[in-house]
């Protein structure tokens, strides 16, 4: 299902999702003026084509005691793409590892991990990139404050 071929109320139930998803379908269905059944359907249909792919729920890093946010570029000794592939399959298995982006010009991936404290950062460097014999340069940043933080994605109609 292409964005382009939602409607207003699809567009009205993904973005009180993003913020709230949570909801009990009838909440849901009163908020974006539509029936109950009609507003089930929808999200149904809106699951199985993809566009939602998960609820989540969003916790408080510093309540969970991961109080450390680092931006993490990674250069690979090689460009091959099976040796990429391995790597990046590597890092997907590792629960500090956020999220995990290849990029062009410049280093090879970009990922932005959340640890407990500079002992934990220094573990996973040493288990994830430092002793992976295929890492050439690793360069990390060490986020001093979060302005602003969300998941949500703008819907523009």
């Amino acid at each position: 299902m292409p964005t382009t071929g939602l409607d207003d109320l699809d567009r009205r139930i993904l973005d009180i999702l993003q913020r709230d998803g949570a909801l009990s379908n009838q909440d849901l269905a009163a908020r974006v003026h539509a029936s109950p059944p009609t507003c089930l359907r929808r999200v149904r249909r809106l699951t199985q084509a993809g566009i939602i792919q998960r609820r989540v729920a969003i916790l408080d890093p510093a309540l969970m005691g991961a109080t450390l946010t680092v931006l993490i570029e990674v250069t690979l000794d090689a460009q091959a793409a099976a040796q990429a592939d391995a790597f990046e399959a590597q890092l997907l298995t590792e629960p500090a590892i956020q999220q995990c982006y290849r990029v062009s010009s410049g280093p090879d991936f970009v990922l932005v991990a959340l640890v407990a404290d500079m002992a934990a950062y220094q573990a996973l460097a040493l288990r994830c990139l430092t002793g992976d014999p295929r890492v050439r340069n690793v360069r990390s940043f060490f986020a001093t404050r979060r302005s602003k933080f969300d998941t949500r994605i703008p819907l523009v109609p």
